[in-house]
């Protein structure tokens, strides 16, 4: 059995098939099988930019603003205690 390559999808890519949803209406089945993509991957998709339209998607090894300034933080009392 031959193993698959696993896909990459950019921010642009993500907004674009979720839009597909949300504006247009379309149903995840459909837009999955136009995108060939499974439907979990989609919803997954779909949830993640509904709660942070904004931040979602931020790319590989790139976090959200908050998650930024919470991990500077961090950094800084791991400092600050040495």
């Amino acid at each position: 059995m031959a193993s698959k390559e696993r896909r990459r999808f950019d921010r642009e890519f993500k907004i674009e098939a979720v839009r597909l949803i949300t504006d247009r209406g379309m149903s995840v089945a459909r837009v999955a099988h136009d995108l060939d993509i499974h439907e979990n991957v989609l919803r997954k998709w779909r949830n993640q930019f509904l709660q942070d339209t904004h931040n979602a998607f931020p790319g590989k090894g790139r976090l959200k603003p908050e998650e930024e300034e919470l991990r500077r933080l961090k950094r800084e009392l791991a400092d600050t205690k040495e």
